[in-house]
């Protein structure tokens, strides 16, 4: 019987999809799954087609609707095709004439390259290398060596051209995935054994039997790492409507390998910059340590924002169908957590949380008792930094504290009036019946460690934007055994001020720390522009405070157009042209809830959600009940908020100087020069997380003078 499997391309561009094209897709499945292949091939609804000039005669297309045609791997002998793409109809006959099809004698997998475009450029670069004075990009490496990572003789041609990573980059889209990703690793300095590692050691197939070059039956089989096989119209149909569920069938070998690692023999850690599948990864371990569960045994799934929240919920539902299993996990923000386990203890008073906007007048009131003449600011980020970060609760404690990273200094003798006007601050606000979120954490993390863990494994998500205080609770809350914790983040993605060594606090994740590289979430275009926010910027990781992080060999599996940037005079004016390009995105089959926009103030976000509605469009603010109830709104709301969330097309608004970075989120530098950088890098991150939830499309405006960060970046 036929089958039509699914390439990870078609995977990757599925959110572009309309609704009545998905459908399509799904009537062509279920055509596979009822019809001989002699049937398929002459069926005329599915209009199954070879091309004229094509670079491989396995490369057909067909019908999916309309005015769109599918790609496909149509091998001469099998039963089974594979869906590679699908696009409008003549975009569909210009890509598929130039595609080729081969099987690695590797890893046994099918590969697809743009054959036409690499035969046709070719020849210039190696005109160019010839005549250039430069080494060539992949001199230091041997043909063995290249040929023993799986480079084929077309590819090792192409290869030996280049004389730098800018040609790579031109070349990348049109060679086969594996390959391409073996020569941008190498491009970047990583060593042949890591590359063995991380690229083609995942997905080698072992067999004692020579590779057969043209049995693409067995090869499909052998290609997991691109290629999913469904098995139910269910199945599909989900996947359609909801790609998220595509996951349930494809995940990257260098990720399923974390997923469903069989044990971690203490914390473990994924690291990785956006759109990499951390979350994926994440969710993936949960459903693995679900079905190892003892009976008692629970799983704490945690993030940090409510919002984050929800999609974990939706996530973990189209993940695991077993609603006994799924309500063995709960599902909450490290606060929220902290609230339940503080609320739950006998004798337990309920206490007000302290928004962050009250406390620094809280301090103020605090110093004023005691007679502290220092800023608020400093006590603020002292209470922070120090006092909660090292769990200190005596004097005794604060005089022998390290306040190393600290750019205030203090001398010995003032440290007895500062904590007396932390005491002053605690009692006040335990007057008040009000207490801090990081006070209820640490508390929390108190009582568990008297009482005892309350489950058997956390996995956290998010995890770059904890606290000390957060981390200690999150440790106390599983007993220390073989994965016990799953720790999921991106310290590039820090937007508020928890830097934290995970070493330091007794998680130690060293030979258990694995990095993503690969986005799937937005085009390298857009990654490449985004990162220019951070380059040459330190991070620091989060197993170590110490060490830096980077983001070295981060690439993007898609390719599209760069962003948009647009300088308007006026506040006015550039809503005015915001609403002109969310309207050309509408026109183009952009779907409204498929738009996001973000703004550094709650303030702008409302001015603009009027704005589009008086032009008729409709929006809403992220955290309305407009936005939660799933109507087509455009969602619009402060960069804060689109933390952990993509769009497939993304408006960053209002990025002017006074905005990015905004003056009060920043410490003076004559306050604490130390974590006036740390503050500034938080406000870059911010700029750099809302670029990046853009799938298709970025469009970045601002009014008056941009922000420096974006000058900076070359913008």
């Amino acid at each position: 019987m036929p089958q039509l499997a699914f390439d990870i391309g078609f995977f990757a561009e599925l959110p572009k999809l309309q609704p009545p094209v998905r459908r399509g897709v799904l009537d062509t499945w279920e055509k596979f799954s009822r019809l001989t292949l002699d049937q398929v091939r002459k069926d005329k609804g599915l209009r199954l087609e070879s091309l004229e000039k094509a670079e491989d005669k396995h490369i057909r297309t067909i019908r999916i609707g309309k005015f769109w045609r599918g790609v496909l791997l149509a091998p001469s002998s099998g039963e089974t095709y594979v869906l590679l793409r699908v696009m409008p109809h003549d975009d569909a006959i210009a890509w598929a004439v130039k595609q080729k099809s081969s099987i690695n004698e590797v890893t046994r997998a099918v590969e697809i390259r743009d054959a036409a475009t690499l035969d046709e450029i070719t020849p210039a670069y190696e005109r160019v290398a010839a005549a250039s004075p430069k080494e060539r990009l992949f001199a230091k490496y041997s043909d063995g060596e290249l040929k023993a990572l799986g480079i084929d003789d077309e590819t090792l041609r192409q290869a030996r051209s280049l004389v730098d990573k800018e040609q790579l980059e031109v070349f990348a889209p049109l060679l086969p995935q594996d390959q391409r990703e073996v020569l941008q690793y190498l491009a970047e300095g990583f060593p042949v054994q890591e590359v063995w590692q991380d690229i083609v050691a995942p997905a080698l197939q072992a067999s004692t039997e020579p590779v057969d070059t043209q049995d693409y039956e067995t090869a499909i089989r052998h290609s997991g790492a691109r290629i999913a096989l469904v098995s139910a119209s269910e199945e599909l149909r989900e996947i359609l409507e909801k790609p998220f569920a595509a996951w349930r069938v494809f995940l990257h070998p260098s990720q399923r390998k974390v997923a469903y690692r069989a044990s971690y023999s203490g914390p473990a850690q994924v690291t990785g910059g956006p759109g990499t599948g951390k979350t994926v990864v994440a969710l993936h371990r949960v459903k693995h340590l679900l079905g190892y569960l003892r009976d008692g045994d629970r799983i704490l799934l945690t993030t940090y924002t409510n919002a984050l929240v929800d999609a974990l919920r939706s996530g973990l539902e189209s993940l695991v169908e077993d609603p006994e299993l799924r309500a063995r996990v709960d599902i909450s923000t490290v606060d929220g957590f902290a609230s339940r386990v503080v609320a739950e203890m006998p004798g337990a008073v309920a206490l007000r949380p302290l928004m962050n906007n009250e406390e620094e007048s809280r301090w103020g009131k605090a110093a004023k008792a005691t007679g502290f003449t220092g800023s608020a600011q400093f006590l603020v980020q002292e209470y922070r930094h120090v006092v909660l970060a090292q769990d200190i609760r005596s004097l005794a404690e604060y005089e022998a504290a390290d306040r190393r990273g600290r750019g205030s200094r203090l001398s010995a003798g003032e440290r007895p009036l500062v904590w007396e006007t932390v005491e002053r601050f605690t009692a006040d606000l335990a007057a008040d019946k009000s207490r801090t979120w990081l006070q209820t954490c640490a508390e929390a993390a108190r009582l568990l460690e008297k009482e005892g863990p309350q489950y058997r494994h956390v996995v956290v998500d998010e995890a770059q934007d904890l606290h000390p205080a957060q981390w200690r609770l999150l440790r106390a809350a599983a007993p220390a055994r073989p994965d016990d914790l799953f720790i999921a983040g991106d310290p590039h993605q820090r937007i508020y001020d928890s830097k934290v060594s995970l070493k330091s606090l007794g998680i130690k994740v060293t030979g258990r720390s694995v990095k993503l590289r690969k986005n799937y979430r937005s085009t390298q275009e857009i990654l490449r522009w985004s990162t220019e926010l951070l380059i040459g910027r330190p991070i620091s990781q989060l197993e170590d405070e110490n060490r830096n992080e980077t983001l070295l060999g981060y690439r993007s599996a898609l390719h599209g157009d760069g962003p948009a940037v647009h300088a308007a005079e006026t506040e006015e004016a550039e809503l005015d042209a915001l609403v002109a390009q969310v309207r050309a995105w509408m026109e183009a089959g952009v779907g409204a809830a498929e738009i996001g926009v973000s703004a550094r103030f709650n303030k702008t976000c409302a001015r603009t959600v009027a704005h589009l509605k008086a032009a008729g469009i409709p929006a809403a603010l992220l955290r309305s009940a407009d936005a939660a109830d799933g109507s087509e709104t455009v969602r619009v709301g402060t960069m804060h908020s689109f933390k952990g969330l993509e769009f497939r097309c993304v408006a960053v608004i209002g990025a002017n100087d006074g905005a990015l970075p905004f003056p009060k989120a920043v410490t003076p530098p004559d306050v604490d020069p130390k974590q006036h950088e740390t503050d500034m890098m938080s406000e870059r991150c911010l700029l750099f997380v809302a670029c990046t939830r853009a799938r298709d499309s970025l469009y970045v405006s601002w009014s008056g003078e941009p922000s420096p960060f974006m000058v900076e970046a070359g913008v």
